[in-house]
């Protein structure tokens, strides 16, 4: 059984980033950061990298996470990032959507806009994690 209204646990990197989820649906979510020179900033005066990266990883999780079973969780297995342009300022969106849910792993799309220009694109690979059963943790 799937949870819809189901968030991922508290995000402490999240909040660190100041990123939002504005939406969530099964299969779906509506990410943003909004950026902020002093905190987001590379030595270039553009956003680093590793900010829109985090933005696209959320989007992912938060759009998986209301397809889990109650007892499951997910992380990631992989991310390729594509960078298509230069953020100095602005609210970055990710938009991401499900395509493919699997028993053990699903695959995810994100496109990152600051209004309508794709500033870059990331697709990923999840595990979905079952609890060990107490027979499995005795035997490992």
């Amino acid at each position: 059984m799937t949870h819809p209204a189901r968030i991922p646990p508290r995000h402490p990197f999240g909040d660190t980033i100041k990123l939002r989820i504005d939406e969530q649906g099964s299969g779906r979510s509506l990410c943003s950061v909004e950026i902020v020179p002093d905190l987001h900033h590379n030595p270039h005066r553009i956003a680093h990298g590793a900010v829109l990266y985090a933005l696209a990883d959320t989007g992912m999780g938060v759009a998986l996470y209301p397809t889990l079973a109650e007892t499951e969780t997910c992380a990631t297995i992989e991310i390729k990032m594509s960078y298509f342009r230069a953020v100095p300022s602005g609210v970055v969106h990710c938009e991401t959507t499900l395509v493919n849910r699997g028993r053990t792993i699903a695959n995810l799309d994100s496109r990152l806009y600051v209004g309508d220009t794709l500033v870059a694109q990331a697709n990923g690979n999840y595990a979905i994690l079952k609890p060990r059963t107490e027979a499995a943790v005795k035997a490992s």
